[in-house]
């Protein structure tokens, strides 16, 4: 008998827990979230690939479902593994975009940066050095079969960045004009479970 394996990874200030939303969308499979702690894509590198391993053992098919960062961590520590397709809500696609807008919002230039290291931020983020580096360096290269869900109104991330990402990973794009980043209320997240449902 097919065993699936459902696995959610949450977005910054998530939980796991969130994963128990699209246990009714997927009544014929298993589905968890990863309860992970890192803060970084270099701590994702080592943390989600023992994650994915730990709890795919035994199953025939993958899908991962990923929120804004989660699905930049993800990308960044789980292209190799073997994953069937995977449906990505508001994800990040290009840190270093975002990094350097973040940069631009604070009136802080990189050479201020790579003197500094960290810098905090009126916005609730800390700007890193070591963190801007870590994404030059290492790019996203992903491939898996994938979806994504995007909102008009996602302040993180511009619909021209969104949509150059779909078109190079071959990834089919959805908008939802009244969509935020975040998708969170009744009309959002209605969207976003027809979303899941039509691609079942």
């Amino acid at each position: 008998m097919q065993r699936n394996l459902i696995i959610y990874v949450h977005g910054k200030g998530g939980a796991a827990e969130e994963a128990k939303h699209y246990q009714k969308l997927f009544p014929n499979s298993d589905v968890i979230g990863f309860d992970y702690h890192s803060q970084t894509p270099w701590d994702a590198k080592i943390e989600f690939p023992k994650l994915f391993d730990y709890h795919s053992n035994g199953y025939s098919s993958i899908t991962l479902i990923a929120n804004s960062i989660g699905a930049f961590f993800a990308m960044n520590s789980l292209s190799e593994k073997d994953i069937s397709k995977a449906l990505f809500i508001s994800p990040i696609v290009d840190m270093e975009k975002l990094i350097i807008d973040m940069m631009m919002w604070s009136n802080v230039n990189e050479k201020e940066l790579q003197s500094k290291k960290l810098i905090p931020t009126e916005f609730g983020e800390t700007l890193s050095w070591d963190y801007l580096c870590y994404i030059r360096n290492n790019p996203i290269n992903w491939h898996i079969p994938t979806y994504i869900l995007y909102g008009g109104k996602d302040n993180l991330t511009d619909r021209v960045t969104i949509t150059e990402f779909a078109d190079k990973a071959g990834a089919e794009l959805t908008i939802m004009e009244n969509g935020e980043h975040w998708f969170h209320t009744d009309e959002q997240m209605k969207f976003l479970d027809n979303w899941v449902c039509n691609i079942l």
